[in-house]
């Protein structure tokens, strides 16, 4: 690829944004936070995603924040839904902890999920923010 070609496609998104109609949507950031089974304890990596969160959901004041809450399909559907609203709130919590206010966070448990390519990836809560 030569040199003009790079340079124009890394600029592409720079020159799309600007092109944007004043208050059309941004795109939305997602963070993902896994858990282990059966928990909703945050480990430090948890912590360290949702502290990166919460700086991008303040640096964008007016971005809807949604926190999505997932659990695997192993138990009762009961439980797993019980444990999937549990987790995005401990989520919601620690970002309100760490100064976004409540009023923007909307919690949604979306309760138990089929393995994907591996179960750990539907133990998970995603923040969404924007979008």
């Amino acid at each position: 690829m030569t040199s003009r070609r790079l340079l124009a496609f890394a600029a592409l998104p720079l020159l799309l944004a600007a092109c944007e109609a004043p208050g059309t949507a941004t795109p939305s950031q997602r963070y993902v936070v896994f858990f282990t089974q059966d928990s909703a304890a945050l480990d430090e990596n948890g912590e360290q995603v949702v502290t990166l969160a919460a700086t991008s959901a303040k640096a964008a004041p007016n971005a809807r924040i949604r926190v999505l809450g997932y659990a695997g399909p192993a138990g009762s559907v009961a439980f797993n839904k019980a444990l999937s609203d549990t987790r995005a709130r401990h989520v919601a919590d620690h970002l309100v902890s760490q100064g976004v206010p409540q009023s923007r966070i909307q919690i949604v448990p979306r309760g138990p999920v089929p393995f994907e390519l591996a179960p750990t990836e539907s133990r998970r809560v995603e923040i969404v923010i924007g979008g």
